[in-house]
């Protein structure tokens, strides 16, 4: 391992001439500065990272908590604050919370002990006002930015969120001018924000035509494959007069179409589908996916911003973000206004 005092010793001068050239010292003229890491170059000097931190009081690492690392909707968001970061000099520790408050905790905790510069997260949400993990977070200043819509127990931090109302009610709205009237709804969990802003959005839009949301038509799904598989399951048992149906997620609305199609169900002719998030899967599923297009990349980006105005001081910030509706072959006019053949 290449030390200070082996460059010190190559170069002719002091070790703390050697630190000051690496630290960029402004009292190092700029010469000796180019030809000492020139040395340390040549040589493979590889700083130590926590020594450095040690005395700047900085690690250069930012947390990144998130739901699950193969969850699709993170990873162009993950790649805009990776991107950043290393334009920035920092690393990312990420871990998955698996939507368990408990491992939530752990994971935070373990960035906490990692002395972390700041805190990027997806919350896992619960019916509790308060969450002690949080509140420790803000309690030691760490500068947390949340992934997501702040809720009750996380309310006091920064956070980047997409306007899901707005898309949900132009999801709908897209729907209804295409002539349908009994839309059925693959709802999210209702203790996430997110998920209550997308039912909000599709209810808004049907009152604006003149129809009342029906109950028959609202199916408890989730926000995974698996879940929409089980909704789309109920809704063929239960057959409701629905001409469409929308997801809460892609993710829903894949599990529920592969359902409905292998048993003989033809999309669109028989239901139109829609999603929410434009994962990769969504364009290139056997029949591409009518979604919203979340702005992951800029979402990323924002959050950044924000965690660097945090480091520098500023007060927490709120961004909401539009999305755009991405209209393909899951949709069309209903085949009949009466009830769609099984």
């Amino acid at each position: 391992m290449i030390r200070l005092k082996d460059i010190a010793a190559r170069a002719g001068v002091s070790i703390m001439t050697v630190s000051k050239c690496l630290r960029d010292a402004k009292d190092i003229s700029a010469a000796t500065k180019a030809r000492v890491r020139q040395i340390a170059e040549d040589m493979g000097y590889v700083p130590h990272a926590q020594a450095a931190s040690l005395r700047t009081r900085n690690t250069k690492l930012f947390g990144l908590v998130i739901s699950s690392i193969t969850n699709p909707i993170y990873a162009r968001v993950f790649l805009a604050i990776l991107e950043r970061a290393h334009e920035l000099g920092y690393d990312i520790l990420v871990s998955q919370t698996l939507n368990s408050p408990e491992r939530e905790e752990q994971c935070i905790r373990r960035m906490m002990a990692r002395r972390v510069d700041g805190v990027f997260v997806s919350p896992v949400y619960r019916l509790q006002t308060e969450a002690r993990i949080y509140r420790e977070l803000w309690l030691r200043q760490i500068p947390t930015v949340l992934l997501d819509h702040p809720a009750p127990f996380c309310q006091q931090f920064a956070n980047v969120e997409v306007d899901n109302l707005i898309a949900s009610f132009k999801l709908t709205q897209h729907l209804l001018q295409l002539g349908h009237r009994q839309i059925a709804f693959f709802a999210g969990p209702p203790v996430a924000p997110w998920a209550q802003e997308r039912f909000e959005g599709y209810r808004r839009a049907l009152r604006e035509f003149g129809i009342e949301v029906e109950d028959r038509l609202v199916f408890s799904a989730g926000a995974t494959l698996e879940d929409g598989v089980k909704a789309a399951t109920q809704f063929l048992n239960e057959t409701p007069p629905a001409t469409a149906i929308m997801a809460v997620n892609d993710l829903v609305a894949i599990g529920a179409a592969n359902t409905l199609l292998d048993q003989g169900v033809h999309i669109p002719q028989t239901y139109s589908l829609t999603g929410f998030g434009n994962i990769l899967t969504a364009e290139s599923f056997r029949v591409p996916l009518t979604t919203v297009r979340r702005p992951k990349f800029r979402l990323g980006t924002a959050a950044m911003e924000l965690m660097l105005q945090l480091l520098r001081g500023k007060a927490p910030e709120h961004k909401r973000l539009s999305a755009e509706i991405i209209v393909r072959a899951s949709t069309a006019p209903p085949a009949s206004a009466g009830k769609p053949p099984a």
